[in-house]
């Protein structure tokens, strides 16, 4: 027997095994930290709101094989209040991308950082926005999926006319700090005319203004309200906004589903979902080295109308047979 030749073989036995085992782990966290997906939401809205689309976007991602808690990380920043300082956390941050929720959040992230790949989810008409420089080739940081919202404008209003052929005059609820309103205002004026309709225009810039807009249009005997799109103010005040909308017997129209899942009438425009879920594809291909400048922002190809029977009923209105058969979903 030699103790010390044996002790010193069984040292050196565990020391080897030691440093291979310890050389494993940190080899693995290396590949974790590679493979995860490190994003950012900006939002103008408030995340109880805007919860349906961010799950969509998770759900996106997950059937890319990203799952938050284990290869994903979602840092999120909700609300209007601070969405610059947000803006500017989210750009020091080194992010793989950055999902923004509307226009005005995604002109703040532009002006904030102009490295860290962008990528919009139903932004009206980038290009004459000016964040992108074309579809084909958005140039730059920025890329996406863009909205034809404004191009449904003159279809939504035929929708209102067939629904209610005796209202002559429709308030229009915009946001008067919203540029895209302004440009949609206009478009909606030239069609308005060639209809026949008048438009009384009502602005609003916070919550505190809705009651008296509501008040406006019932003194200008409105027949429905007509609400302008890509909005994250309108889209936080809807419940409140259709509850208005109940209490004055006033047939409300609205762009996005959401509105008329809360209580509104009708909606006519794509499916604000499917397009949070179709950012999850272009953050995993820019996760993959893709450049977001030569990446092709996509515009919705599908539009559903979705219709609340209910609250038709509660207003006193009669949806035509034929909206009804056309009808994506009917919510009874």
């Amino acid at each position: 027997m030699h103790p010390t030749r044996s002790t010193g073989a069984a040292a050196l036995v565990a020391f080897a095994t030691l440093l291979l085992f310890s050389a494993v782990p940190i080899d693995c966290f290396a590949q974790a930290r590679e493979g995860t997906l490190h994003i950012g939401i900006l939002s103008s809205g408030s995340r109880e709101i805007r919860a349906p689309l961010d799950q969509a976007l998770v759900n996106g991602l997950r059937d890319r094989g990203y799952v938050e808690g284990k290869n994903l990380i979602i840092e999120r920043r909700y609300g209007v209040s601070k969405i610059k300082e947000s803006a500017d956390e989210l750009a020091g941050m080194k992010l793989d991308a950055i999902l923004t929720t509307c226009s005005p959040s995604t002109r703040t992230m532009k002006e904030a950082t102009s490295s860290t790949p962008i990528v919009m989810a139903a932004v009206s008409d980038p290009v004459q926005q000016g964040l992108i420089a074309s579809l084909a080739k958005p140039g730059k940081n920025i890329t996406g999926t863009s909205s034809q919202a404004e191009d449904l404008l003159a279809k939504r209003l035929e929708q209102v006319a067939s629904v209610l052929p005796k209202a002559t005059t429709i308030a229009v609820l915009a946001n008067a700090r919203n540029p895209v309103h302004a440009l949609g205002w206009r478009k909606l004026e030239s069609a308005a005319e060639q209809m026949r309709i008048k438009l009384v225009k009502i602005e609003i810039g916070s919550a505190a203004d809705l009651t008296a807009a509501f008040d406006t249009a019932m003194r200008a005997q409105a027949g429905a309200l007509f609400v302008l799109p890509d909005d994250p103010l309108m889209m936080n005040l809807r419940s409140q906004m259709v509850e208005l909308a109940a209490r004055n017997r006033l047939p409300d129209f609205h762009w996005a589903r959401e509105f008329v899942e809360s209580g509104g009438l009708m909606s006519y425009g794509e499916n604000l979902r499917s397009s949070y879920a179709n950012a999850a594809a272009y953050m995993d291909k820019v996760k993959k080295g893709a450049d977001p400048a030569t990446l092709p922002v996509e515009q919705p190809t599908r539009f559903e109308l979705v219709i609340n029977m209910q609250a038709a009923a509660e207003r006193g209105i009669t949806i035509p047979q034929s909206m009804v058969l056309r009808a994506d979903d009917l919510i009874k």
